[in-house]
Protein backbone atom coordinates (compact mmCIF):
# COMPACT_ATOMS: atom_id res chain seq x y z
CA UNK A 1 0.00 0.00 0.00
CA UNK A 2 1.46 3.21 -1.28
CA UNK A 3 1.91 5.82 1.64
CA UNK A 4 -0.01 9.49 1.37
CA UNK A 5 1.76 12.79 1.24
CA UNK A 6 2.39 13.61 4.45
CA UNK A 7 2.03 11.06 6.58
CA UNK A 8 5.61 9.43 7.85
CA UNK A 9 6.82 5.96 7.73
CA UNK A 10 6.42 3.85 10.43
CA UNK A 11 9.49 3.45 12.79
CA UNK A 12 10.52 7.21 12.02
CA UNK A 13 11.20 8.95 15.05
CA UNK A 14 9.38 11.90 16.17
CA UNK A 15 11.22 14.83 16.86
CA UNK A 16 10.11 16.35 20.31
CA UNK A 17 9.56 20.21 20.75
CA UNK A 18 12.02 22.03 22.39
CA UNK A 19 11.58 23.68 25.30
CA UNK A 20 11.79 27.38 23.72
CA UNK A 21 9.50 26.14 21.10
CA UNK A 22 6.85 25.11 23.29
CA UNK A 23 7.20 28.28 24.91
CA UNK A 24 6.37 30.30 21.89
CA UNK A 25 3.70 28.64 21.34
CA UNK A 26 1.98 29.29 24.41
CA UNK A 27 3.33 32.82 24.82
CA UNK A 28 1.56 33.75 21.14
CA UNK A 29 -1.37 32.53 22.33
CA UNK A 30 -1.58 35.12 25.49
CA UNK A 31 -2.86 38.25 24.04
CA UNK A 32 -2.21 40.21 26.81
CA UNK A 33 1.57 38.95 26.32
CA UNK A 34 1.50 39.45 22.49
CA UNK A 35 0.34 43.12 22.94
CA UNK A 36 2.52 43.99 25.73
CA UNK A 37 5.85 42.64 23.65
CA UNK A 38 3.88 44.96 20.31
CA UNK A 39 4.58 47.92 22.74
CA UNK A 40 8.20 47.00 24.32
CA UNK A 41 9.11 46.59 20.79
CA UNK A 42 7.39 49.44 19.40
CA UNK A 43 9.57 51.20 22.61
CA UNK A 44 12.96 49.65 21.37
CA UNK A 45 12.37 50.94 18.00
CA UNK A 46 11.99 54.14 19.31
CA UNK A 47 15.00 54.02 21.20
CA UNK A 48 17.05 52.57 18.15
CA UNK A 49 15.81 55.83 15.97
CA UNK A 50 17.28 58.17 18.91
CA UNK A 51 20.26 56.14 19.19
CA UNK A 52 21.24 56.62 15.72
CA UNK A 53 19.80 60.65 15.82
CA UNK A 54 16.54 60.32 13.45
CA UNK A 55 14.51 61.50 16.03
CA UNK A 56 15.09 63.95 19.08
CA UNK A 57 18.35 64.71 18.03
CA UNK A 58 17.65 68.23 19.13
CA UNK A 59 15.92 67.83 22.37
CA UNK A 60 18.38 70.26 24.07
CA UNK A 61 17.32 73.34 21.53
CA UNK A 62 14.98 76.05 22.74
CA UNK A 63 12.16 75.62 19.80
CA UNK A 64 9.53 77.47 21.94
CA UNK A 65 8.40 80.04 24.15
CA UNK A 66 9.23 78.83 27.92
CA UNK A 67 6.26 76.82 29.08
CA UNK A 68 4.55 76.51 25.46
CA UNK A 69 1.60 74.74 26.07
CA UNK A 70 0.42 71.45 23.90
CA UNK A 71 -1.26 72.31 21.05
CA UNK A 72 -4.85 70.70 21.98
CA UNK A 73 -4.76 73.48 25.06
CA UNK A 74 -3.76 76.19 22.32
CA UNK A 75 -1.88 79.19 23.17
CA UNK A 76 -1.45 81.30 26.23
CA UNK A 77 -3.82 84.57 25.96
CA UNK A 78 -1.49 87.82 26.76
CA UNK A 79 -1.71 89.54 29.56
CA UNK A 80 -3.02 92.78 29.10
CA UNK A 81 -1.40 94.04 32.42
CA UNK A 82 1.73 93.42 30.86
CA UNK A 83 3.46 96.16 29.39
CA UNK A 84 4.75 96.81 25.93
CA UNK A 85 8.49 96.94 25.24
CA UNK A 86 7.97 100.70 23.24
CA UNK A 87 5.98 101.66 26.56
CA UNK A 88 8.74 101.25 28.63
CA UNK A 89 10.81 103.60 26.08
CA UNK A 90 11.76 107.10 28.47
CA UNK A 91 10.38 110.02 26.53
CA UNK A 92 12.39 112.60 28.58
CA UNK A 93 15.59 114.73 27.78
CA UNK A 94 18.33 113.11 29.82
CA UNK A 95 20.72 115.49 28.47
CA UNK A 96 21.25 116.81 31.82
CA UNK A 97 21.97 114.10 34.03
CA UNK A 98 23.48 111.60 31.38
CA UNK A 99 26.41 112.94 29.77
CA UNK A 100 26.29 109.98 26.94
CA UNK A 101 22.64 110.82 26.30
CA UNK A 102 23.43 113.10 22.90
CA UNK A 103 25.22 109.45 21.54
CA UNK A 104 22.22 107.59 21.65
CA UNK A 105 20.57 108.05 18.44
CA UNK A 106 24.20 107.76 16.83
CA UNK A 107 24.17 104.35 18.26
CA UNK A 108 20.91 103.13 17.96
CA UNK A 109 21.14 104.53 13.53
CA UNK A 110 24.65 102.22 13.80
CA UNK A 111 23.05 99.44 15.37
CA UNK A 112 20.44 99.34 12.43
CA UNK A 113 22.67 98.47 9.85
CA UNK A 114 23.32 94.66 11.84
CA UNK A 115 20.54 92.79 10.79
CA UNK A 116 20.64 89.84 13.87
CA UNK A 117 18.74 87.14 12.71
CA UNK A 118 16.12 85.47 15.30
CA UNK A 119 14.68 82.19 15.02
CA UNK A 120 11.20 82.36 15.61
CA UNK A 121 9.81 80.48 18.33
CA UNK A 122 6.67 78.13 18.77
CA UNK A 123 3.66 79.17 20.72
CA UNK A 124 2.43 75.61 21.40
CA UNK A 125 3.83 71.88 20.53
CA UNK A 126 2.58 69.04 20.35
CA UNK A 127 3.47 68.06 24.18
CA UNK A 128 4.55 71.00 25.58
CA UNK A 129 7.62 73.26 26.18
CA UNK A 130 9.83 73.05 29.34
CA UNK A 131 10.31 75.98 31.23
CA UNK A 132 13.86 76.70 28.66
CA UNK A 133 11.53 76.12 25.27
CA UNK A 134 12.99 72.71 24.89
CA UNK A 135 10.40 70.29 23.16
CA UNK A 136 8.72 67.54 25.93
CA UNK A 137 8.11 64.77 23.29
CA UNK A 138 11.80 65.05 22.15
CA UNK A 139 12.77 64.79 26.00
CA UNK A 140 10.79 61.93 26.95
CA UNK A 141 12.36 59.89 23.93
CA UNK A 142 15.51 61.11 24.98
CA UNK A 143 15.07 60.17 28.47
CA UNK A 144 13.42 56.49 27.55
CA UNK A 145 16.95 55.79 25.56
CA UNK A 146 18.43 56.62 28.69
CA UNK A 147 16.09 55.10 31.14
CA UNK A 148 15.60 51.59 29.53
CA UNK A 149 19.51 51.77 28.59
CA UNK A 150 20.67 52.14 31.83
CA UNK A 151 18.00 49.84 33.16
CA UNK A 152 18.45 46.89 30.57
CA UNK A 153 22.46 47.26 31.26
CA UNK A 154 22.20 46.81 34.86
CA UNK A 155 20.15 43.91 34.58
CA UNK A 156 22.77 42.03 32.83
CA UNK A 157 25.61 42.99 35.36
CA UNK A 158 23.08 42.19 37.92
CA UNK A 159 22.14 38.74 36.24
CA UNK A 160 26.31 38.24 35.35
CA UNK A 161 27.36 38.42 38.84
CA UNK A 162 24.14 36.67 40.84
CA UNK A 163 24.12 33.98 38.33
CA UNK A 164 28.20 33.41 38.63
CA UNK A 165 28.00 33.48 42.41
CA UNK A 166 24.72 30.96 42.66
CA UNK A 167 26.00 28.94 40.48
CA UNK A 168 29.20 28.43 42.30
CA UNK A 169 27.89 28.18 45.54
CA UNK A 170 24.95 25.72 44.62
CA UNK A 171 27.19 23.18 42.67
CA UNK A 172 30.03 23.49 45.07
CA UNK A 173 28.42 23.61 48.44
CA UNK A 174 30.92 23.30 51.41
CA UNK A 175 33.53 26.37 52.45
CA UNK A 176 32.93 27.89 48.78
CA UNK A 177 29.01 27.82 49.41
CA UNK A 178 29.49 29.29 52.80
CA UNK A 179 31.80 32.06 51.84
CA UNK A 180 28.97 33.31 49.60
CA UNK A 181 26.02 33.10 51.69
CA UNK A 182 28.23 34.90 53.97
CA UNK A 183 28.27 37.87 51.22
CA UNK A 184 25.00 37.34 49.64
CA UNK A 185 23.95 37.99 54.13
CA UNK A 186 26.33 41.19 54.12
CA UNK A 187 24.42 42.75 51.16
CA UNK A 188 20.53 41.85 52.42
CA UNK A 189 21.82 43.07 55.64
CA UNK A 190 21.82 46.40 54.85
CA UNK A 191 18.47 48.31 53.33
CA UNK A 192 18.42 48.29 49.72
CA UNK A 193 17.67 51.82 49.13
CA UNK A 194 20.32 52.93 51.84
CA UNK A 195 23.02 50.93 50.08
CA UNK A 196 22.66 52.86 46.59
CA UNK A 197 22.68 56.21 48.11
CA UNK A 198 26.25 54.72 49.45
CA UNK A 199 27.42 53.76 46.20
CA UNK A 200 25.92 56.61 44.46
CA UNK A 201 27.62 59.41 47.52
CA UNK A 202 31.44 57.76 46.43
CA UNK A 203 30.95 57.03 42.88
CA UNK A 204 29.32 60.38 42.38
CA UNK A 205 26.93 60.96 38.85
CA UNK A 206 27.00 59.37 36.10
CA UNK A 207 25.16 56.78 33.77
CA UNK A 208 28.23 54.42 33.99
CA UNK A 209 27.68 55.29 38.10
CA UNK A 210 23.96 54.22 37.88
CA UNK A 211 24.79 50.82 36.04
CA UNK A 212 27.38 50.08 39.04
CA UNK A 213 25.52 51.21 41.57
CA UNK A 214 22.20 48.77 40.20
CA UNK A 215 24.15 46.20 38.71
CA UNK A 216 26.28 45.50 41.72
CA UNK A 217 23.49 45.62 44.80
CA UNK A 218 20.42 44.29 42.92
CA UNK A 219 21.75 40.41 42.26
CA UNK A 220 21.19 38.99 45.25
CA UNK A 221 17.70 37.78 44.72
CA UNK A 222 19.17 36.09 41.36
CA UNK A 223 21.12 34.54 43.20
CA UNK A 224 19.22 32.53 45.77
CA UNK A 225 16.87 31.59 42.73
CA UNK A 226 20.01 30.69 40.88
CA UNK A 227 22.07 28.66 43.87
CA UNK A 228 18.62 26.60 44.48
CA UNK A 229 18.49 25.29 40.94
CA UNK A 230 21.87 24.47 40.74
CA UNK A 231 21.49 22.68 44.05
CA UNK A 232 18.50 20.79 42.55
CA UNK A 233 19.99 19.88 39.04
CA UNK A 234 23.84 19.01 39.99
CA UNK A 235 22.28 15.35 41.55
CA UNK A 236 20.06 14.75 38.93
CA UNK A 237 21.20 11.58 36.24
CA UNK A 238 22.51 13.27 33.59
CA UNK A 239 25.15 15.44 35.67
CA UNK A 240 26.40 12.47 37.14
CA UNK A 241 26.37 10.85 33.58
CA UNK A 242 28.85 13.91 32.40
CA UNK A 243 30.96 13.65 35.62
CA UNK A 244 31.01 9.81 34.87
CA UNK A 245 32.45 10.48 31.16
CA UNK A 246 35.37 12.43 32.76
CA UNK A 247 33.47 15.98 32.36
CA UNK A 248 34.88 18.90 34.53
CA UNK A 249 33.22 20.96 36.97
CA UNK A 250 33.38 23.72 34.77
CA UNK A 251 31.78 21.97 32.00
CA UNK A 252 28.85 20.70 33.88
CA UNK A 253 28.48 24.17 35.31
CA UNK A 254 27.97 26.15 31.60
CA UNK A 255 27.30 23.34 28.94
CA UNK A 256 24.50 20.96 31.23
CA UNK A 257 22.96 22.54 34.13
CA UNK A 258 22.84 26.23 32.92
CA UNK A 259 21.17 25.48 29.87
CA UNK A 260 18.34 24.09 32.19
CA UNK A 261 17.84 26.91 34.29
CA UNK A 262 18.43 29.63 31.53
CA UNK A 263 14.58 30.51 31.61
CA UNK A 264 14.72 30.88 35.06
CA UNK A 265 17.56 33.20 34.56
CA UNK A 266 16.02 35.11 31.76
CA UNK A 267 12.48 36.07 33.55
CA UNK A 268 14.29 36.89 36.52
CA UNK A 269 16.45 39.33 34.35
CA UNK A 270 13.56 40.28 32.66
CA UNK A 271 11.78 41.71 36.24
CA UNK A 272 15.36 43.48 37.16
CA UNK A 273 15.04 45.41 33.91
CA UNK A 274 11.64 46.87 35.25
CA UNK A 275 13.06 47.44 38.90
CA UNK A 276 16.06 48.89 37.81
CA UNK A 277 14.57 51.51 35.69
CA UNK A 278 12.11 52.53 38.53
CA UNK A 279 15.28 52.94 40.75
CA UNK A 280 16.95 54.84 38.16
CA UNK A 281 14.16 57.43 37.96
CA UNK A 282 14.32 57.86 41.76
CA UNK A 283 17.91 58.45 41.81
CA UNK A 284 17.88 60.54 39.00
CA UNK A 285 14.75 62.59 40.78
CA UNK A 286 17.19 63.08 43.89
CA UNK A 287 19.90 64.03 41.74
CA UNK A 288 22.05 61.32 42.26
CA UNK A 289 21.64 59.61 38.80
CA UNK A 290 22.41 60.94 35.32
CA UNK A 291 24.70 64.16 34.79
CA UNK A 292 22.88 67.42 33.97
CA UNK A 293 23.78 67.25 30.14
CA UNK A 294 21.22 64.51 29.60
CA UNK A 295 17.80 63.39 30.47
CA UNK A 296 16.21 60.74 31.57
CA UNK A 297 12.38 59.88 33.21
CA UNK A 298 13.92 61.12 36.85
CA UNK A 299 15.32 64.39 35.22
CA UNK A 300 12.14 65.17 33.79
CA UNK A 301 10.05 64.49 36.94
CA UNK A 302 12.58 66.54 39.20
CA UNK A 303 12.16 69.24 36.78
CA UNK A 304 8.54 69.33 36.51
CA UNK A 305 8.35 69.48 40.27
CA UNK A 306 8.64 73.31 39.84
CA UNK A 307 6.76 73.81 36.88
CA UNK A 308 3.71 72.12 38.20
CA UNK A 309 3.92 74.42 41.11
CA UNK A 310 3.01 77.52 38.27
CA UNK A 311 0.62 74.99 36.58
CA UNK A 312 2.30 73.84 34.12
CA UNK A 313 1.51 70.16 33.56
CA UNK A 314 2.26 68.78 30.72
CA UNK A 315 6.14 67.71 31.29
CA UNK A 316 5.06 65.53 34.40
CA UNK A 317 2.21 64.09 32.40
CA UNK A 318 4.25 63.38 29.50
CA UNK A 319 7.04 61.17 31.53
CA UNK A 320 4.74 59.58 33.67
CA UNK A 321 2.74 58.24 30.56
CA UNK A 322 5.76 57.13 29.24
CA UNK A 323 7.47 55.41 31.97
CA UNK A 324 3.68 53.90 32.93
CA UNK A 325 2.95 52.46 29.21
CA UNK A 326 6.75 51.21 29.38
CA UNK A 327 7.08 49.22 32.90
CA UNK A 328 3.14 47.77 32.51
CA UNK A 329 3.66 46.67 29.24
CA UNK A 330 7.37 44.55 29.88
CA UNK A 331 6.17 43.50 33.74
CA UNK A 332 3.42 42.05 31.69
CA UNK A 333 5.58 41.17 28.99
CA UNK A 334 7.53 38.86 31.57
CA UNK A 335 4.61 37.76 33.36
CA UNK A 336 3.53 36.29 30.16
CA UNK A 337 6.73 34.45 28.98
CA UNK A 338 7.32 33.25 33.09
CA UNK A 339 3.59 31.56 33.02
CA UNK A 340 4.97 30.34 28.99
CA UNK A 341 8.29 29.02 30.48
CA UNK A 342 6.84 27.29 33.70
CA UNK A 343 7.84 23.78 33.91
CA UNK A 344 4.51 23.12 35.13
CA UNK A 345 2.06 23.95 32.65
CA UNK A 346 4.12 22.10 29.90
CA UNK A 347 1.26 19.53 29.86
CA UNK A 348 -1.18 21.35 30.27
CA UNK A 349 -1.95 22.50 26.44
Amino acid sequence: MQQGAGVMPAGTPVRSEGVWQAAWRRFRKDRVGMVSLVVVAAFLLLILLSATGLVARGWQNEVAVPNAPPTVVGPRAADPAQPKAEDLAPNVDLTDIDPLAPRYAEWAERAKQYHAVETPKADTLPLGADRLGRNVLDKAIKGTQVSVFVGVLAALVATLVGTALGAFAGFFGGKVGDFLEWLYNVFTAIPYILLIFAFAAVLGRGIGTVVLILGLTGWTDLYRQVRAEFMKHRAREYVRAAEAIGASSMSRIFRHILPNVSHVILVRMSLLVVGFIKSEVILSYLGLGVPVDQVSWGTMLAEAQAELILGYWWQLATATVFMAVFVTAFSLMADAWRDALDPKLRGLE
